[in-house]
C-alpha cells in the first residue's frame, strides 16, 4: 500500500516565546505553559502520553517514561507570526521581510477605491477585535449597507457583512477584488471575508469565513506532491492559505467537523492531507479566552486516540501548530512562538528530535517520507523519525 503522510495544524497553540520574540512584542509569551497555569494544570492524557511533556513542562502535565510518538519544537525562520507565513513555512518556504500591518487601518486611497470598485460604503477601518467591531458597527452596516473594514496586529484586510443583507457570493467578490487590489506596499498577506448574522446586541460571527492569501513566492510541499500525481486533500482554511495553488477544498465549519474529516481521509483517503484546525486561535485565543482553549484542547486529546487507531502500516501524522495565541495576555494577536511537533505511526520511533530552526523541517520530513526529492528551505529529520 502506498505511503500516506497528514499534517494537522493546531491554528495558534504555540509552546513558548521564540529567541526573537521581543522583537514582536511577544516577550513572556506561552501559549500552552501559561494556558496550563491560568486554568490550574490541564489533563490532556492522550498529549501526554504522546510526549508532550516532554517537549516542555506544562502544569498538570507528566513526563512520559514511554512517549507514543516523536516529539520535538520547531522554531520559526520565517518574518512574521501569521497563519500564511506559518504554513507556508511547514510546507518548506520561508518568507524574509514580512507582510505590512495597518495599525492605523489603511489609507484613505486603498478605501476609496474598494468602494469605488465594490458598490458599496465602508465603515470602521480601524484595527481592533472582529467580533467587537462587529457589534460596534453592525447596526450601521444593516441600515447602511456599507461594508465594515478592518484590521488587527496581523497583516489583515478584514470584510464584514451580514449575510441577510450582503449575499455571501458578493462578500467573497468583494475580498476578491480587494486581493486583486492589495499589492505592495499594501500586500497584506490575508483578505478576510468574515460574515455573520443575528440582531444588535447578539450579531454572531458565522461559519462560512473565506480567506484570500498572496500567492507562495517559491515552490510549496503542496506544489512538489502536485508534480508527482500524489492525490492532495485539504481540511479547513489550508487551501485559501496556499490561493488554492495545488490543493483545494476542505471548508468547515469548526474543530468538530475538521476532526470528523480527518479520521474520514485516515479510513479511506490517499496521498497528502493538509488540516487547519481553527478554533484555539478563532474562538479563544483572539477572544483571551483561556476556558474555552483548554476546553477545546481536551476535545482534540479525546479525538486522538481515533485518528491514531486509524493509521496505517505506512502513515505518518504530524500535530503541529502555525504560531501562538497566548490567551493570558493582555493581547488578543497572534504570538511570535514555538510550536510543537507530535509524530505518530506504526513504523515511528518515539524519540526526541530536538529544536528544530525551522518549520519548514517538517515539511522536508513529509517529502522525504513520500519520496520526493524536495525539500524546500528544510531540513528532514525522518532518519531520526524512523531510528536510523
Amino acid at each position: 500500500m502506498a505511503k500516506r503522510a497528514a499534517i494537522v495544524v493546531l491554528d495558534g497553540v504555540g509552546i513558548g516565546a521564540a529567541p526573537d520574540a521581543a522583537e514582536y512584542g511577544d516577550a513572556g509569551s506561552h501559549t500552552l505553559g501559561n494556558l496550563a497555569r491560568a486554568v490550574g494544570g490541564v489533563d490532556l492524557p492522550h498529549l501526554e502520553r504522546a510526549g508532550l511533556g516532554l517537549i516542555a513542562e506544562l502544569e498538570g502535565m507528566r513526563r512520559a517514561p514511554a512517549p507514543t510518538a516523536a516529539y520535538g519544537v520547531l522554531e520559526p525562520k520565517s518574518a512574521g507570526k501569521d497563519s500564511t507565513t506559518g504554513h507556508w513555512e511547514l510546507a518548506g518556504v520561508c518568507v524574509r521581510e514580512p507582510f505590512p500591518t495597518f495599525p492605523q487601518g489603511f489609507p484613505a486611497d486603498v478605501i476609496r477605491e474598494f468602494s469605488a470598485k465594490t458598490g458599496r460604503g465602508v465603515i470602521a477601518n480601524v484595527a481592533g477585535s472582529g467580533t467587537d467591531l462587529i457589534e460596534r458597527f453592525g447596526a450601521e452596516h444593516v441600515a447602511t449597507g456599507s461594508w465594515i473594514v478592518y484590521t488587527s496586529a496581523d497583516s489583515v484586510f478584514q470584510v464584514a457583512a451580514h449575510e441577510e443583507h450582503v449575499p455571501l457570493e458578493e462578500l467573497y467578490a468583494a475580498c476578491q477584488t480587494a486581493r486583486e487590489m492589495l499589492v505592495p506596499p499594501h500586500n497584506v498577506s490575508r483578505v478576510i471575508a468574515r460574515p455573520f448574522a443575528g440582531a444588535p446586541g447578539a450579531f454572531k460571527r458565522t461559519g462560512n469565513r473565506r480567506d484570500f492569501s498572496v500567492v507562495p513566492p517559491g515552490e510549496t510541499l503542496i506544489d512538489a506532491i502536485a508534480a508527482a500525481g500524489i492525490e492532495r486533500t485539504g481540511v479547513g482554511k489550508v487551501d485559501d492559505l496556499f490561493a488554492r495553488r495545488g490543493i483545494e477544498g476542505g471548508h468547515t465549519t469548526g474543530n468538530t467537523q475538521g476532526l470528523e474529516r480527518i479520521l474520514g481521509w485516515l479510513h479511506g483517503g490517499s496521498g497528502f492531507l493538509f488540516g487547519n484546525l481553527v478554533d484555539f486561535d478563532q474562538l479563544y485565543g483572539h477572544r483571551n479566552d483561556a476556558p474555552g482553549f483548554y476546553k477545546a484542547l481536551r476535545d482534540f486529546d479525546a479525538a486522538l486516540p481515533a485518528l491514531t487507531a486509524a493509521l496505517r502500516e505506512d502513515d505518518l501524522l504530524f500535530i503541529t501548530a502555525d504560531h501562538g495565541n497566548d490567551p493570558t495576555t493582555p493581547s488578543t494577536d497572534h504570538a511570535r512562538e514555538t510550536v510543537p511537533v507530535l509524530v505518530f505511526g506504526p513504523r515511528v520511533c518515539p524519540v526526541a528530535i530536538g529544536r528544530r530552526n525551522s518549520f519548514a523541517d517538517l515539511g522536508a520530513t513529509v517529502s522525504e517520507w513520500l519520496g520526493l526529492e524536495f525539500r524546500g528551505a528544510g531540513r528532514s529529520f525522518l532518519p531520526l523519525v524512523m531510528g536510523r
